[in-house]
């Protein structure tokens, strides 16, 4: 089952990081609440990106070889960082689109914790 859910979290996460790098005028328009944080930078939104593109494909490296769980663990560790992040943001009453953020960056960066270890008995697969 955690492969399973690592295997999506790695699509949508590396989808995110590939709009990022390659359309991020549009992605910073199309994020609720990213336009709000301050002016475009497209170098910034490349570089998180790269992040980003980093995390699914680290993700997908557990999914293609269990035994390669521990890039998984890095991956899903910037994940929860940056939620870590939205969840200050939302603790100090600064954050406008709290549900969207619960939802679309607090939610998958447990899954992917949860994903990025290996199931009970699945040991070096």
């Amino acid at each position: 089952m955690r492969r399973s859910i690592a295997a999506v979290l790695a699509v949508l996460t590396a989808l995110n990081g590939l709009m990022m790098l390659l359309a991020g005028a549009a992605w910073y328009e199309s994020v609720p609440g990213v336009s709000e944080t301050g002016p475009y930078n497209p170098h910034f939104i490349q570089d998180i990106g790269a992040a980003f593109l980093v995390a699914g494909l680290a993700l997908a490296a557990r999914v293609w070889r269990p035994r390669y769980w521990p890039a998984a663990v890095a991956g899903a560790g910037f994940l929860a960082a940056h939620a870590l992040l939205h969840l200050a943001m939302i603790a100090s009453g600064h954050d406008h689109y709290a549900a969207f953020d619960l939802i679309a960056i607090v939610l998958p960066s447990a899954l992917a914790l949860f994903s990025a270890f290996p199931d009970p008995g699945e040991g070096d697969a």
